[in-house]
């Protein structure tokens, strides 16, 4: 990634890409050291190591890929609104849903995650 490339909305479309890609040495870059990713009825997840460690041993999704529908970003607060769509593997059965995710960046980098979906964990 670039310098010019540090805009919200070009950081949060790079994190997709390497979570689709599994690229996860690049996708804990994107993030600040002292992250906070929330999900709801689930516990947070804060810093880097835990967030690596989520995305290798964690995480229910087993495979798939995100659809980006709208980026909306909030210059004043540095915030990423995200809605999108996400098709793949669950406990080894097809899953498919929607999410709304909200990125907070500090200096480039994503400080905090937020994540609404319509299911119970991902």
């Amino acid at each position: 990634m670039t310098a010019s490339d540090h805009d919200p909305e070009s950081v949060v479309r790079e994190y997709y890409d390497t979570v689709d890609d599994e690229r996860y040495d690049d996708l804990v870059e994107l993030f600040t050291e002292n992250v906070r990713y929330e999900r709801p009825g689930q516990g947070a997840i804060t810093g880097r190591e835990a967030l690596r460690e989520f995305y290798l041993e964690g995480r229910p999704l087993e495979d798939g890929s995100h659809e980006v529908h709208d980026v909306v970003v909030d210059e004043q607060t540095n915030t990423a609104a995200v809605r999108g769509s996400f098709s793949g593997v669950q406990n080894g059965e097809s899953v498919e849903f929607g999410f709304a995710d909200f990125h907070e960046l500090e200096d480039g980098q994503i400080a905090r995650r937020y994540t609404f979906t319509d299911r119970d964990e991902v």
